[in-house]
């Protein structure tokens, strides 16, 4: 795995609770860091009765046509994007 992804994994963790980063942003991120260090989906989609975990499946599932490269780099970018969204947040 690329040092870079590495570090912005551990940046994500440190994005601050805010209206900024939302559900669906957090879902993004889930999937492409679930296809980048796992790959295509391989568990069976959660029932109804788990609507977390099956939204988490969703996210990780919609992103089965990229590359495990082009998913690190996908999560690189959304990462950066919140990060920019939040300092701007914070400088109001």
């Amino acid at each position: 795995m690329g040092e870079d992804f590495e570090e912005y994994a551990e940046k994500a963790k440190a994005l601050p609770e805010t209206q900024s980063t939302s559900n669906e942003d957090k879902l993004i991120l889930y999937g492409l860091f679930k296809h980048a260090t796992v790959g295509v989906a391989n568990t069976a989609r959660p029932g109804m009765c788990n609507m977390r975990e099956r939204a988490k499946w969703d996210a990780w599932e919609a992103v089965k046509d990229k590359s495990k490269e082009e998913a690190m780099n996908d999560y690189i970018t959304k990462v950066k994007q919140l990060q920019e969204e939040a300092a701007a947040a914070g400088a109001c």
